[in-house]
């Protein structure tokens, strides 16, 4: 009877270290794994690894979503996964394709617009040929914030992917130097931000408070499940987004933008009656224009919403007190003589009626338009810049 009695204390003895065993080797295995994720930093190259363009045709704009489910998109700041899933990045360039790449904020990603009713929709549609033949293609590479600085970032990835011009659309409330780093894109890649602040002496201090520094839990594995989860939804959502077509949350009723105003002449704590230079990140355009290298850079300044509206004699919009908005058009129009930028100013150029939700978002009808000025812009800078290139 003793002996059964040992026997079975041994056995349980003998379960229980395997067991323990088991549970050691799986955290140590556990811990392994994610020391080699801190060390090798795979969401780089994770975000590569793209469905789309291979079995899933390429999106026309870049991700972004309020309403992920609603959409079948989502908004990430994986600038490999964004990109990925563009149609930009679709194989090797064609030989007969002059190549247009459009940044901006979420008037040329097309916000309450399908992406036919886009500016780079509407300039493909126009079928238009340069002079030696090759027909002009726009990519929508917009994205819905405001901040020359993430254009610039969205600009120096892009450059991979042989651009011959790109068209850059600005507004006043995407200058502010103040407001540079405040835009998710820019605070969650901080590295690459840095690099070009250094390469280009930008007027961003490299410690800037808005950068989001991961600690060592948010490198971890578990601490990037969030981000990981995402890289797979933006996959499942391709598969729903090419069945239907749907790529945003269109309401069929909208708030529109605001007409009247109080008496308010403030901008940000600027105070009137200018803007200085050191007011604005013209050194974030002018590094744009240098990253190009070469490469022809159309800067437009964008249409606004121009109230008729109760004291819209201070304001022309919820954006811009008038004292303001001139200053920056009049040192726009300054810099640009000065830096021999090729530059159009089409401010006031849509009717106010035009204007949908906010000073700067407008109707598919307004959207064609536009696109048809830029358009022009385009054909006659690119005939421009291969007579030069022929002398």
């Amino acid at each position: 009877m003793g002996n059964i009695e040992s026997n079975q204390t041994n056995k349980e003895s003998s379960s229980s270290r395997f067991v323990i065993n088991i549970i050691w080797k799986a955290l140590f295995l556990f811990l392994v794994c994610n020391l080699i994720f801190v060390i090798t930093t795979p969401l780089t190259w994770l975000g590569n690894i793209s469905a789309y363009n291979y079995v899933l045709p390429g999106r026309r704009r870049l991700p972004w979503s309020e309403n992920p489910s609603a959409a079948y998109n989502l908004s990430l700041n994986n600038l490999d996964a964004m990109f990925a899933s563009h149609e930009v990045a679709g194989g090797n360039k064609p030989e007969n394709e002059y190549r247009v790449l459009m940044f901006g904020d979420s008037s040329v990603w097309g916000f309450l617009l399908e992406a036919e009713e886009t500016y780079s929709a509407y300039i493909n549609n126009s079928q238009l040929v340069t002079q030696d033949g090759r027909k002009i293609r726009a990519y929508n590479l917009g994205y819905p914030t405001i901040s020359l600085t993430k254009d610039l970032l969205l600009i120096d990835y892009a450059m991979q992917y042989q651009p011959d011009m790109i068209v850059w659309l600005v507004t006043l409330e995407s200058f502010p130097a103040r407001k540079q780093v405040f835009t998710p894109l820019v605070e969650h890649n901080p590295d690459i931000v840095r690099d070009l602040i250094t390469d280009y002496n930008l007027n961003i201090a490299l410690n800037h408070e808005g950068f989001i520094r991961p600690n060592l839990w948010d490198m971890t594995i578990m601490g990037s499940r969030r981000q990981l989860a995402d890289l797979v939804r933006l996959q499942l959502y391709g598969v729903m987004w090419a069945t239907t077509g749907i790529d945003q949350e269109i309401p069929d009723e909208y708030t529109p933008r605001q007409e009247d105003f109080d008496v308010d002449d403030s901008y940000y704590d600027y105070s009137p009656p200018v803007l200085s230079l050191e007011d604005l990140a013209f050194d974030v355009l002018a590094a744009g224009v240098e990253r190009c290298e070469g490469v022809p850079v159309l800067i437009v300044n964008e249409p606004i919403f121009i109230s008729q509206g109760q004291n819209s004699h201070i304001r022309y919009n919820f954006f811009y007190p008038r004292w303001a908005y001139d200053s920056y058009r009049q040192l726009m129009d300054e810099q640009s003589e000065l830096h021999s930028w090729n530059y159009i100013d089409l401010w006031d150029s849509i009717p106010a009626v035009e204007f949908t939700n906010t000073a700067i978002h407008i109707t598919p009808q307004s959207s064609a338009q536009l696109a048809s000025m830029i358009g022009e812009a385009i054909l006659e800078l690119a005939n421009a810049s291969l007579d030069n290139s022929s002398k």
